[in-house]
């Protein structure tokens, strides 16, 4: 049986995603593992693409755009590996990374969560791990994140460095998150209130809450197209994020809730929350 269980859900992502699968040999020649990819209604073929391409991989037609919590969560419940590794289709993991991240589990019991460094396309750090979110912690990273995009030297630097060195954040991202299944099982599995964003720090926050400890692996390399298939509904992606952050906030920090609600209508950026699921 596969120690490891590799999720990937695809949304219009045939443009990346045989990249990303087909990096997994490289990325995990170590450690058993099987691949499921849940496809949220993708009108670009990707789930054809993979049966075409990648016979070995398992592809669950969602049926509907279920977004990343839900989808992530059928795929999980379809597999019964000890190690899950949640994986963006836009991702390629480089030789060894995987069994890099793996390598950490088994050698720090009490690490419940691994991530690894992520990079762009150009080879630069993203800031892709943080303290828990809140106002002050938002500003933070939206600061940093910025100055770093647009390459102000002293920001960026920082964030190297940050970036070369293993760490023990609240969160790491979920473009590439590996986490032992019984810590998964207990947090509840993804937080389905978030369809898209958040979710992955949610998440982190269950397993820390159990005592798990999370940890930022630089041993391990991720190349990350940023949100490739989000950028072809731009609209959307932003309406899901701000849902997924009023959601969060009247979780974690239902007194700031309404402030945020507040600040978000008068900049007129309030989502539809009949959207959000329950």
């Amino acid at each position: 049986m596969p120690r490891l269980a590799i999720i990937v859900v695809s949304f219009n992502s045939a443009a990346e995603i045989r990249a990303c699968l087909g990096a997994l040999p490289a990325a995990a020649a170590h450690t058993p593992y099987d691949v499921t990819v849940v496809d949220n209604a993708s009108a670009d073929g990707t789930a054809a693409l993979v049966r075409r391409d990648c016979p070995g991989v398992r592809v669950i037609d969602a049926g509907s755009n279920l977004g990343f919590a839900r989808a992530n969560n059928l795929g999980i419940r379809a597999t019964n590996s000890d190690l899950v590794l949640l994986l963006n289709p836009d991702t390629v993991p480089e030789p060894g990374a995987i069994d890099a991240l793996v390598g950490v589990l088994d050698a720090q019991p009490r690490v419940a969560v691994a991530g690894p460094r992520i990079v762009d396309r150009d080879g630069r750090a993203e800031l892709s791990f943080g303290v828990m979110i809140n106002p002050l912690a938002e500003l933070r990273q939206k600061v940093l994140t910025r100055g770093h995009d647009r390459r102000w030297p002293l920001v960026s630097t920082q964030v190297e460095r940050w970036t070369r060195q293993p760490s023990f954040p609240d969160w790491v991202s979920g473009a590439c998150l590996l986490i032992r299944r019984g810590s998964l099982e207990r947090a509840g599995l993804l937080d389905e209130r978030y369809f898209l964003y958040t979710e992955d720090v949610d998440l982190c926050a269950a397993v820390r809450g159990q005592g798990g400890v999370v940890r930022f692996s630089p041993e391990a390399q991720v190349v990350h197209a940023r949100g490739a298939s989000r950028a072809t509904v731009p609209g959307a992606a932003e309406e899901a994020y701000r849902r997924s952050q009023l959601a969060f906030y009247r979780k974690h920090h239902p007194g700031w809730a309404p402030l945020l609600a507040a600040y978000l209508k008068l900049r007129g950026r309030f989502p539809d929350t009949s959207k959000q699921h329950r």
